[in-house]
């Protein structure tokens, strides 16, 4: 351990348990006996009934004769009234425990209706940093894509659609007492959300690791989940029916999501937020296009962290200089996107370049994620960084 390191106090964010395996979705209606639950309120979204997903749970829940009332309201990038409008529904129906079932926007829902369950107001009085007073209801969390990481992160985000901004609350209290991560959840996903999932895996991986808050455990975390992206996330996108490669990828999505909610995050999800809120796009895909940009202007920031990035990724080193070992972490991901299909060109998904001062002013609006990136950013610099992303040239 470096004697930096040393001098830090270091601190890690974790459910209370984390279950994993094949098959371990079943184990819901236990771990509701487990906590003491009497009825559930089963959060969702429609896609995820129609699959079929919930079914081995509901069936748990069934054979356990625990009474379950189905909320399948979620939308992407949900709204706050997603979240307000369950948690009058949790206190009307009588639930005294949740569970989340789903990708990113399913379980930060889930959370909100805990959240509120024991806090009065609306979820959107409690934006920000620690400023939820009370712990809610008790909460399992069962993700089916392999990506958010959100089943141990002590965040959640939603959308104030008056302001149409994103807006995040960070509490111990949005932890799972239960996080369920069940790899056949994920076997049906199609290509295309099984690319942007894991990029989005990546990014918390790569943005944990890099960043100013990262401890010795977030280091241990993303490492690990930085290497297994690397090398089976072209396995799922290529071939979804995989379980080795669905398997490492739920892994890695959660060992990220550990990463994250102790390292913190950066520039990339500042600059990726207004993509979603202004062109409708999904969180991993807007990431995935401003990873290789953002990494690219942090470099100088943080190079020997890209070194090890690039080896994790499969890159050779040996005999370059600090940048130039660091660019090959850039690399890494470019080739990584290729290799499943992703373009990080804004040009590729019809956003026109005249909207370049929109999504500046968006990102700096997300400003307070720059204080734990490893380069500072101004104004110039955001701009900059997009006209790189609708005009790429590598390396600058």
């Amino acid at each position: 351990m470096s004697e930096d390191y040393q001098a830090k106090t270091h601190i890690a964010f974790s459910p209370n348990k984390v279950i994993m395996g094949l098959g371990s979705s079943a184990t819901v209606a236990a771990e509701v006996r487990y906590l003491r639950g009497s009825k559930v309120l089963l959060v969702t979204d429609p896609g995820i009934v129609d699959a079929g997903l919930i079914k081995s749970i509901e069936e748990s829940l069934q054979d356990e004769n625990i009474p379950c009332v189905l909320y399948d309201k979620v939308e992407p990038e949900p709204p706050s009234r997603i979240i307000d409008n369950g948690a009058a529904i949790f206190k009307s129906e009588g639930c005294d425990l949740i569970v989340g079932v789903g990708g990113g926007s399913s379980l930060d829902v889930a959370k909100g209706i805990s959240i509120r369950a024991g806090n009065e107001g609306c979820i959107l009085d409690y934006i920000g940093v620690d400023t939820v007073p009370n712990k809610g209801a008790r909460m399992i969390l069962v993700p089916t894509t392999a990506g958010t990481g959100s089943e141990v992160t002590r965040v959640l985000v939603m959308t104030d659609e008056e302001q149409n901004t994103k807006n995040v609350v960070f509490t111990p209290f949005s932890l799972p007492d239960v996080a369920i991560v069940d790899p056949l959840l994920t076997l049906s996903l199609p290509p295309i959300v099984t690319a942007d999932t894991g990029m989005d895996a990546l990014v918390h991986a790569i943005e944990a690791y890099v960043s100013m808050n990262a401890t010795v455990f977030s280091d241990i975390w993303a490492e690990e989940a930085i290497r297994l992206i690397g090398t089976h996330l072209p396995v799922a996108c290529a071939k979804g029916s995989n379980v080795n490669g669905r398997y490492h990828m739920c892994l890695a999505a959660t060992l990220a999501g550990l990463a994250f909610t102790s390292g913190g995050l950066g520039a990339v999800h500042a600059l990726a937020y207004p993509l979603g809120t202004e062109y409708h796009m999904t969180h991993g895909r807007t990431n995935a296009i401003m990873l290789p940009h953002v990494m690219q202007f942090n470099l100088p920031g943080s190079p020997d962290k890209y070194t090890r990035i690039a080896k994790l990724m499969g890159k050779d080193v040996d005999g370059l200089s600090p940048l130039e070992s660091a660019y090959l972490a850039v690399e890494a991901v470019l080739d990584l996107e290729e290799s499943i299909n992703v373009s990080c060109q804004m040009k590729d998904y019809d956003i026109p370049e005249k909207d370049l001062p929109l999504l500046v002013d968006g990102a700096m609006k997300q400003a307070r994620l720059f204080v734990p990136n490893p380069r500072d950013l101004n104004e110039n610099d955001v701009r900059l960084i997009y006209q790189q992303a609708f005009e790429p040239s590598w390396p600058l």
